[in-house]
């Protein structure tokens, strides 16, 4: 394929004058990686705003039998070639412009390629700091020009720019390699050049992680990932005259809430306009509203109960639901649903779940005595509380009929003439025909007192206790079904057991735990087991009496496991920690098989000298010492390289050794006989009674 040639190279003062289309990629050019797009565009961007400011590199190309061919090799200065092709293919430029080469044939090409590719070092951080201020201040250009001059992105423009909030003590640190860049980044969340040089100076030979820097510069503030910042937003804190600090470093661009205080009566502005709102909507006898729920007030409570749907709303419901099935029906064992469907599907369901709210309702009696309670959740979303009873309003317990003459008579007293014949009304009342007189005494269906049922279930919840405890197998299955329901389910059926199966969520405590192997396997094996279950709760009960004991087994441990909470922290009680110790005993847990000491999950978070210990312990002492002199980022680095393999691992993850216990008698130890413990006469009527 022959190739065009445009005019005769224009030589000028030492240099060569080369068309574009006469330059071509040299076989010996060092970089095999082709340039990033990113990196081509930043070269075009420059280009275009200030020509080529390098010349080329160039050589002759030669046929085979040694002869010009009139194009030329681009030894150096690839990546301005194809910017410029770029912007000729684009019609910016002729296709034949003009580029400044120096032809060099005597030197090794792939020796100045490599020269060119390898010597070379990008400005640093507080350079390219001090060249944009310059472009910024003296010339008048904003973050988007200076961008567009120089092919980067203006987010970086303003990240260099924001050093500039930095005190030039600490830039000063940062070119004399004292501080690490992430470091001197974390010091521009806070303007005051003062409060910055004295948190370097607390922290200078000490921790000082990132986090940590900020922390101290940011006290008294409130960070954007707060459950107040995320409710409120930035924009209307700032619309109430609020500012923030904002933090170019990070990647959602958050910031800090410089006045906690104007936050604070934002947040409850809302909460209080809302509770107000539901009050006044659904007639409650009052409302309140606070960050957090007022747990001491020991408020009493009361809950919706089931009212079921009018007929209107059970054929509306009804109509939909077969809508609903109608409308998936063609599409049965397809892995999703077209787009037109899905969204229909979507309005049906939510239809369907409107309609079926309305089964449960407070009722009215207790709306009208009732109040709300609007509070803010940890994530930021509003917790309402409907259905709180204040002391005043509270119910009075109905007392028995008979205690309340008893005690009104013994309260007025009487003459001896009332009390002779009061003895004779007793009488009276004893006999059988005194019961044919009396026509409220004779009514078959008025219920019991309170007091009297209350009495008669507490005997019927004693002797359930008894005899569960004498059906292991049977209980094991009242057991799974009320773990599972806490489990599974947000609407749970009624249980009389008192057991919650309570699952803290513990994503919050560690980053990145969900993107761990382990979280991914417990997710599947939950999700596994939801799909087994039955959508309705009431429906769990058969569904557990139909498993086998091998299943009922795995489905009761990993219910059991999900309440599992071992997070050590420092305001916490320790207690459930060390209990956690002797349950990884008996597991044989091995942490090694599910977490790994790296320089992002330990070395980089802890001191020098605990990375030393480490090394020391799992390696040798030799390795240790010859860490000493490193920086912490390559010491963190050189730990985890030396620590793979060796099975080291912190002592908080540590698992410790069951001790060894000889068997001190063959035979094994006997439950003691149920009857055993029962030796009254009352306790054989409890076991007569629960034989009945």
């Amino acid at each position: 394929m022959s190739k065009s040639v445009s005019s005769t190279p224009l030589a000028t003062s030492g240099h060569v004058m080369i068309p574009l289309d006469r330059l071509i990629k040299s076989p010996d050019n060092a970089r095999k990686t082709p340039h990033s797009a990113a990196s081509l565009a930043a070269l075009r961007a420059s280009i275009a705003a200030k020509g080529v400011l390098q010349n080329l590199i160039v050589r002759h190309e030669r046929d085979e039998a040694g002869a010009e061919t009139g194009f030329y090799h681009v030894t150096a200065g690839e990546g301005r070639r194809l910017a410029q092709i770029a912007r000729a293919k684009d019609g910016e430029i002729p296709r034949d412009s003009p580029m400044p080469c120096v032809l060099r044939e005597t030197d090794d090409a792939h020796e100045v390629s490599l020269d060119e590719n390898v010597t070379r070092e990008a400005m640093t951080p507080a350079d390219q700091y001090d060249a944009f201020r310059v472009l910024n201040v003296e010339r008048g250009m904003d973050a988007a020009e200076i961008a567009a001059r120089f092919g980067v992105s203006e987010h970086v423009v303003k990240q260099r720019l924001r050093l500039g909030a930095v005190s030039p003590h600490l830039m000063q640190a940062y070119r004399e390699e004292k501080l690490t860049l992430t470091q001197l980044m974390a010091y521009t969340v806070n303007a005051d050049h003062d409060r910055q040089v004295e948190v370097f100076e607390r922290l200078r030979g000490g921790y000082s992680d990132p986090y940590h820097i900020k922390r101290l510069l940011t006290e008294g503030q409130v960070p954007h990932t707060d459950r107040r910042a995320r409710l409120v937003g930035i924009q209307t804190y700032e619309n109430a005259g609020g500012l923030v600090e904002r933090d170019l470093f990070t990647e959602d661009g958050g910031g800090f809430f410089t006045d906690a205080a104007l936050l604070d009566a934002i947040v409850l502005q809302r909460l209080n306009a809302m509770a107000t709102a539901i009050q006044v909507a659904e007639g409650w006898k009052w409302s309140s509203a606070a960050l957090d729920f007022p747990y001491a007030q020991g408020w009493g409570r009361v809950y919706m109960e089931e009212v079921g749907l009018s007929p209107e709303d059970a054929e509306q419901l009804q109509a939909k639901q077969t809508a609903l099935e109608e409308l998936v029906l063609p599409f049965e064992g397809a892995d999703e649903l077209p787009d037109d469907i899905d969204q229909q599907a979507g309005v049906l369901e939510a239809e369907i779940a409107a309609i079926e709210a309305r089964q449960d309702a407070y009722l009215p009696d207790d709306i009208v005595r009732g109040g709300v309670f609007v509070s803010l959740a940890s994530d930021g979303t509003v917790k309402i509380d409907r259905g709180l009873i204040r002391a005043e309003d509270e119910l009075p317990e109905p007392e028995d009929e008979a205690e309340e003459t008893d005690e009104t008579e013994d309260r007025d007293g009487g003459t001896a003439d009332e009390d002779e014949d009061e003895g004779q009304t007793e009488e009276a009342a004893s006999s059988p025909a005194a019961d044919d007189e009396g026509e409220g005494d004779v009514a078959e269906n008025v219920p019991l007192s309170d007091i009297l049922l209350r009495d008669l279930t507490t005997h019927r919840t004693l002797a359930l206790r008894y005899a569960l405890a004498e059906q292991p197998e049977l209980a094991a299955r009242f057991l799974v079904h009320t773990l599972a329901l806490d489990s599974f389910y947000k609407r749970r059926a009624v249980t009389c057991l008192d057991i919650t199966a309570r699952c803290v969520p513990i994503d919050t405590y560690a980053d990145g735990l969900d993107e761990t192997p382990t979280a991914a396997a417990l997710k599947a094996r939950h999700d596994a087991w939801d799909e087994g279950l039955p959508d309705d709760p009431a429906d769990l009960w058969p569904h557990i009496l139909s498993l086998d004991a091998e299943t009922l087994g795995a489905l009761m441990a990993h219910c059991t496991a999900l309440t599992v909470f071992a997070v050590r922290q420092a305001y916490m009680p320790a207690a459930p920690y060390v209990a956690s110790m002797t349950m990884a005993a008996h597991l044989g847990l091995d942490m090694n098989d599910y977490w790994k000491p790296t320089a992002r999950s330990y070395f980089a978070r802890v001191t020098k000298g605990q990375i030393l210990a480490a090394v020391r312990e799992a390696v040798s002492d030799e390795a240790a010492n010859r860490l000493t002199k490193l920086k912490k980022p390559e010491m963190a680095e050189a730990a985890e390289q030396l620590v793979a393999g060796t099975g080291w691992l912190p002592m908080c993850l540590r698992t410790p050794k069951l001790p060894d216990r000889e068997a001190e008698t063959e035979t094994p130890v006997a439950l003691p006989t149920p009857e055993a413990s029962l030796e009254g006469p009352e306790d054989q009527a409890i076991l007569t009674a629960a034989a009945e």
